[in-house]
């Protein structure tokens, strides 16, 4: 590791900055095995051409309830392998086992990650969740040496109030937080928190604004870092720099111009197919999108038709975004 364990927190404030992006898994279409020269092929892309600062791992966006625990683990050895010397990682060692979030962990420690993430547990029929959720991070924390940030979504049936993340992050590896909840609520954890534990949200919508208004640093993370950008076109990197410099007018002007690329990336986004839309866009892009395992489910002619007209007309400048492959 490249700190000790006492150190996790000091080491992630001066680290984990600028943008991460939430990775997707490209699966072969042929037999759904991940592509790993796609893979590797859109890592480099994504950490030397669109300069992102760090990538997330086997998350949500990642497939990681349809990979065996020896596909999430190989998926970490490529995004280190790939990431060293250029962009940080945060390996997603999620899961409803707690055996297995402990052995994720451990693989992602022993293989030289820097960080990891886990998602608060579904609890069925629980209804006072905050001494469960706290033993549960308690327990992860004990396991092992190495960050770890903590991640609350609607998905669990309940999101972590400010209250109860300020009190996990307490413990010495807790470094960082993707907090998908609303404004009001990651707000005040940064105000109960903001100095022991990162506090960041996937909104990259929202980012602009929590670096001009919560001081905030990190965008951890979703996919938009490498769908609204190009080789040629890199508007988030250039509004995250001109905000952190304090050029907020000029910063603002640019974020507004990607209003285009954003509302044709959502509008034409199936309720039901988030990973497959977004693995089109980037085949559109020039990178590696691949197919989706089940339960996600393939798109229709008529959603890829939508989806490359919308593309097409959305205004961002492609030119060489074949670097990927």
């Amino acid at each position: 590791m490249k700190y000790r364990k006492n150190d996790a927190k000091d080491w992630a404030r001066e680290h984990m900055t600028g943008i991460w992006a939430a990775a997707l898994t490209p699966f072969r279409p042929d037999d759904l095995a991940i592509d790993e020269p796609g893979f590797r092929a859109n890592i480099r892309h994504w950490t030397r051409e669109l300069g992102i600062a760090g990538l997330f791992i086997a998350g949500k966006q990642g497939e990681f309830f349809s990979m065996s625990v020896a596909e999430r683990k190989r998926s970490f050895e490529i995004a280190v392998e790939e990431c060293a010397g250029h962009a940080g990682t945060i390996m997603s060692c999620s899961d409803q086992n707690l055996d297995t979030v402990i052995e994720l962990a451990r693989h992602a420690q022993d293989i030289g990650a820097d960080t990891i993430v886990v998602h608060a547990p579904v609890l069925h029929f629980v209804s006072d969740q905050d001494e469960t959720v706290y033993e549960y991070y308690k327990t992860v924390s004990e396991a092992v040496d190495i960050g770890i940030a903590m991640w609350s979504h609607p998905d669990s049936g309940y999101l972590m109030s400010p209250e109860l993340c300020a009190r996990v992050a307490d413990l010495p590896n807790i470094v960082a937080i993707k907090y998908s909840v609303p404004r009001e609520m990651y707000v005040e954890l940064t105000r109960l928190a903001g100095d022991k534990i990162i506090v960041s949200t996937a909104s990259e919508e929202e980012w602009f604004d929590n670096i001009v208004e919560l001081g905030w640093r990190l965008y951890l993370c979703s996919s938009p870092p490498y769908l609204i950008q190009t080789a040629r076109d890199r508007r988030m990197h250039d509004y995250t720099a001109l905000a952190f410099a304090g050029e907020i007018e000029k910063a603002r002007a640019v974020r507004d111009s990607l209003d285009p690329v954003r509302q044709a990336l959502k509008r034409t986004r199936p309720g039901g197919k988030p990973q497959a839309q977004q693995k089109y866009w980037q085949e559109l892009l020039g990178q590696t999108g691949g197919a989706v395992r089940r339960p996600m489910l393939p798109l229709t002619e008529m959603e890829i038709s939508a989806i490359r007209e919308a593309f097409e007309g959305c205004g961002l400048s492609t030119g060489d975004a074949a670097a990927a492959q």
